[in-house]
């Protein structure tokens, strides 16, 4: 028992130096290709490199196939190893559809409409091999068998939901990492909870390139994670929800960006996040919401004479950690 924590304990040091090393590199690679973007809530707007979520994804993707060499060569055992090829394709395919937008620019990528349409394919990894439990249990009615429709039609709207819904709120230096490692943190501890020891092995692989690639991304930010790290850890989500069988623990985690995307609706998703520079700071940059950013904006403006970024950003993971106690006290009911 104790050399397996040991070995699980390496794994997971393995993928943080990893993509700390990577992340390092891509921003020098970056940098020295001119694939740059201005921060843009910056008085002076200092450009940064971009892309780095490509470095946490092979970190990630990396660290678990030598989870798989590991279990297949020294514990010579196939527990699962469908399971987390099947979650290395969706992780895969997520990051090439955010990779491909991140190449093609800002305000000039994919569409809204078409970035929903190729994030489908993502979920036919885990639909496929049937993965998760169709047994769900639905507040005030109960236990529901859902039958074939699980695999077809829910499974899909999770990983194309939690895919694109992640991507909503992001733009602040920190922010799309920390909320990230935040929800992961939590999953981790729920699978402890659960006894479902390998998806806790992976949370925390997940976990520790989050916190490396944060060390970059964090105010002031050497390095911008873009959509294929949004679009990969959205996915990665999802994923989790279904293959720990934690979808309602999930869903209240998710609510924020689920706040996010009505109030982006607003706008039929045309607004920004990005702040409104002043004298006293940073400012929300339309008269009314259509943002989390936007709505944390307005309150730290009323409670302070200077907000800044990491204000905002502070804001918002104590906003998250809120629905982080909630999912905990829902495992209890």
């Amino acid at each position: 028992m104790i050399a397996e924590i040991l070995i699980a304990i390496l794994h997971v040091l393995i993928a943080f130096f990893v993509c700390l090393w990577l992340t390092k590199r891509w921003i020098v690679l970056a940098r020295a290709r001119g694939f740059v973007g201005k921060d843009m809530n910056k008085p002076h707007k200092p450009v940064v490199a971009e892309g780095g979520g490509i470095a946490v994804v092979i970190s990630i993707v990396f660290s678990l196939f030598l989870y798989v060499f590991f279990k297949t060569f020294v514990l010579k055992t196939q527990t699962h190893i469908i399971e987390i090829l099947a979650f290395i394709i969706t992780l895969l395919l997520a990051c090439f559809i955010g990779f491909v937008d991140d190449i093609l620019g800002w305000k000039k990528g994919l569409s809204g409409g078409k970035k929903i349409l190729l994030t489908i394919p993502i979920a036919i990894p885990l639909a496929v091999i049937n993965a998760g439990h169709s047994t769900m249990y639905i507040p005030l009615i109960g236990s529901i068998d859902f039958g074939i429709v699980y695999p077809l039609i829910l499974v899909p709207l999770a990983i194309i939901g939690t895919t694109n819904g992640f991507n909503l709120l992001a733009g602040y230096n920190g922010l799309e990492a920390g909320l990230g490692a935040i929800i992961f943190a939590s999953f981790a501890i729920a699978f402890l909870l659960t006894m479902q020891p390998w998806l806790l092995l992976i949370s925390a692989i997940i976990l520790a390139c989050l916190l490396s690639f944060l060390v970059f991304n964090k105010y002031p930010a050497k390095v911008f994670p873009g959509n294929c790290f949004t679009l990969s850890i959205g996915s990665a989500i999802g994923a989790f929800a279904i293959l720990g069988n934690i979808e309602r623990f999930a869903l209240i985690l998710f609510i924020p960006f689920i706040i996010e995307g009505i109030l982006k609706a607003r706008s039929r998703f045309k607004a920004e996040n990005f702040a409104r520079q002043s004298s006293s700071g940073l400012t929300k940059p339309y008269k009314k919401i259509y943002s989390l950013t936007h709505a944390t904006l307005a309150l730290l403006n009323r409670i302070k004479r200077k907000t800044t970024e990491l204000d905002v950003v502070l804001s918002l993971y104590a906003f998250q950690l809120l629905f982080v106690l909630l999912a905990f006290l829902s495992l209890l009911a």
